[in-house]
């Protein structure tokens, strides 16, 4: 391992991207620390502790939020928009053609995404700015001031996407999803800090921190596990000939992800669910408070309804991201078929068949994810410590892939990586 890095270490182009990559870190959290001016601290402190959206989205703005920094939303934006540019290219027959375009094609989806960014972001940051106009953290209320805040939110998005950018450019790995690892990453030191102190003032014993590291650990390789498990789907091509050549005759396949939906159905279902009670945070109404009572988090109905929105959503991104006739049409186009299926129609019923059958195994395992760490403070003890399956997933997910690419640039220069 220590001769692997070493390799790493040797190349020139790679050392530099490290470099680079890790600069932007730094920019990344010196903007995590810059405060938006006209917030009161204190306010917005005990706003925190009431536990809202404001605090789930806390976690992957690597605390920013909670000190409502110009980095307070972090890349949520980007996101947003990049899941409605991805879900539009199915039904505008206009962005589906430029995604089939190649390049420039690819250019003109990612300059709208851009400015898709910049206008959610102002809704957002409005949004946000406004609530909290409402809850007495904002030190002037008026509208100018109100304003100012959200531009500077918008600001602060806008050049965290130039860095992501940047990243995936001249660094290593995807920018958008290694700017969420960081800050979900930084927020591990403060869990150490919390735990102990629950160690030092007795509230836990050196048992309950044992266990809550070995659940951890099991958690991660479950996910592990589940992330790379795939299902492979053999593919035999037809010798053809073509003038005085022969092609085809090769046996290959088609790789199906237990996992395919990745993290997205657990933000969709969580941003349902979080929907009634941050409204209800700004509303007068009585039975508004109350009907939003039920679906506060942790409940019963909360729960039930979160497993089973996860487990719709998982379905529905992964029917809308996978084109399973087109898939088969390309196979029977190119003269390719699944050993012991016709191409064409049936193809794709097989296909299908075994899509929905290795879904079904991916939405649980989603669905149990993000529901087993509701438990672990319950049977811990360790109360403070966010360790959820959304900040779980992203983490290793961004992990497997950064060091996949780490390893291919790696065994460009070298017969060896250093992946086992």
């Amino acid at each position: 391992m220590l001769s692997a890095l070493q390799n790493v270490l040797k190349i020139t182009e790679l050392r530099q991207k490290i470099m680079f990559t890790v600069a932007m870190f730094l920019v990344f959290r010196a903007g995590a620390h810059i405060p938006v001016p006209g917030i009161d601290a204190a306010a917005l402190e005990q706003l925190f502790q009431q536990g809202s959206l404001f605090g789930f989205l806390d976690l992957f703005s690597g605390g920013a939020l909670s000190k409502f920094t110009i980095f307070a939303m972090s890349i949520t934006p980007y996101i947003n928009a990049s899941i409605i540019m991805q879900l539009l290219q199915i039904v505008v027959p206009t962005l589906e053609q430029w995604a089939k375009e190649g390049e420039e094609g690819r250019k003109k989806i990612t300059m709208i995404t851009r400015y898709g960014t910049v206008v959610l972001g102002f809704i957002q940051a409005l949004g946000m700015a406004w609530g909290l106009r409402g809850s007495g953290a904002l030190l002037r209320t008026d509208y100018v001031d109100v304003l100012l805040i959200a531009l500077t939110l918008t600001a602060g998005t806008t050049f965290l996407m130039w860095v992501g950018e940047q990243i995936t450019d001249k660094g290593i790995g995807n920018g958008i999803s290694l700017i969420i690892f960081a800050g979900i990453v930084s927020s591990i030191p403060h869990g150490i800090a919390v735990i102990y102190q629950y160690l030092k003032a007795g509230t836990i014993g050196p048992l309950s921190v044992i266990l809550f590291a070995i659940i951890a650990l099991i958690m991660i390789v479950f996910v592990i596990m589940i992330q790379q498990g795939q299902r492979k789907i053999p593919v035999q091509y037809a010798k053809r000939q073509v003038g005085r050549k022969m092609y085809g005759g090769h046996s290959t396949h088609i790789p199906l992800k237990v996992n395919q939906a990745g993290v997205i159905p657990i933000i969709f279902a969580s941003s349902v669910l979080m929907f009634p009670t941050t409204v209800a945070q700004f509303a007068t109404w009585p039975w508004l408070k109350t009907a939003a009572g039920w679906f506060a988090w942790g409940t019963t109905l909360n729960t039930a309804l979160y497993a089973l929105l996860i487990i719709f959503f998982t379905y529905f991104y992964t029917a809308v991201t996978m084109n399973i006739s087109e898939m088969a049409e390309n196979m029977k186009k190119y003269g390719g078929f699944i050993p012991g299926i016709r191409p064409g129609k049936p193809t794709a019923e097989y296909l299908d068949r075994i899509m929905s059958r290795i879904t079904l195994g991916g939405a649980i395992f989603l669905a149990l994810i993000a529901i087993v760490p509701q438990g672990i403070g319950w049977v811990t003890g360790i109360q403070g410590v966010y360790f959820g399956g959304t900040a779980l997933l992203i983490v290793v997910g961004v992990a497997l892939d950064t060091m996949k690419q780490l390893e291919s640039l790696v065994l460009m220069r070298h017969y060896q990586g250093f992946l086992k």
